[in-house]
């Protein structure tokens, strides 16, 4: 294996050392799956995105995602992360939006910038699925919460935009600093839950927020995420669906990340289209450090 570039960028941060860390591996079509499995588990961040080829086919750029344990289809910041990578780095030319070719389909990032002159990536993410809903009393145990914690006007359901969550709607940030995973339950319940939990209430940290948000990934490896780009998609169209904001127009700022000291701010978009919700989420990718593996 020739030398590798890589770039550590963190993504939907407001500044250096916030958001989710994310490695994103240059050229990496030489290697095998157990290659980029080892790699991601080396890093052992969510995720870990190789850029199979600098070479466009049908008009986007190959890239695979895995965590530390497992590829997955799509992941939201590794998204983010690759195409702010392969704008500044790859592309030939100054684009105003990057084509992943991931498993789950074609993946468009465009690039917004703010009056600041900062730069605002927005995904556009797969419409939503909408599956099975849980017993409150189920989730409760799970999270070790009581069911006075939740918010039993919306439903604890399973959406998907590419990569399944339960959404588990909280009343209080109180509730959601307790939550705490229960993992003999949740492997007894593995066969039912397909992906993570997001956790989620309106109250938040700083008051210019509309929701506060967590995520427990641990089937994929991972504790607790700080910034979920794919989890907050599912978010969107949930609360676009059951119109939690008296609408099916969703235009929110998402905090997550305090309980694992990452502070990371989401900004996600959703409204109902002709039957279809349309689900974007936005973030700011700032780098930090590039190198290469040997």
């Amino acid at each position: 294996m020739g030398d590798l570039f890589f770039y550590l960028v963190d993504v939907f941060a407001e500044e250096k050392y916030a958001g989710n860390q994310l490695a994103v591996i240059r050229n990496t079509g030489v290697l095998h799956t157990a290659e980029m499995q080892k790699i991601a588990n080396e890093m052992h961040f969510s995720e870990t995105p190789f850029i199979l080829s600098e070479c466009k086919r049908n008009d986007g750029y190959d890239v695979r995602i895995f965590t530390p344990s497992v590829e997955v289809p799509f992941a939201g910041h590794p998204a983010l992360g690759t195409a702010y990578i392969i704008k500044r780095f790859i592309a030939e030319e100054d684009v105003r939006n990057v084509v992943l070719n991931l498993k789950v389909g074609q993946i468009i990032v465009d690039f917004e910038q703010e009056q600041s002159n900062q730069e605002i990536l927005w995904m556009k993410q797969l419409p939503p699925t909408f599956g099975k809903t849980f017993k409150v009393s189920q989730f409760a145990r799970l999270l070790q919460l009581s069911e006075t914690d939740f918010d039993i006007g919306y439903p604890v359901q399973e959406i998907s935009t590419g990569l399944p969550f339960v959404i588990v709607p909280l009343k209080t940030l109180n509730a959601v600093k307790r939550a705490k995973v229960d993992r003999n339950r949740l492997l007894k319940m593995a066969a039912e839950l397909q992906g993570g939990i997001l956790v989620f209430c309106p109250q938040t940290y700083h008051k210019g927020n509309h929701l506060n948000v967590r995520v427990f990934a641990d089937l994929f490896g991972i504790a607790e995420d700080p910034a979920t780009g794919s989890g907050n998609g599912c978010l969107a169209g949930y609360l676009s669906y059951h119109s939690y904001f008296g609408t099916t127009k969703v235009n929110a700022r998402v905090e997550q990340g305090y309980e694992v000291r990452r502070p990371s701010l989401l900004l996600i978009k959703a409204n109902s289209i002709e039957g279809e919700i349309q689900v974007q989420v936005g973030g700011k990718v700032i780098l930090v450090a590039k190198g290469k593996l040997t």
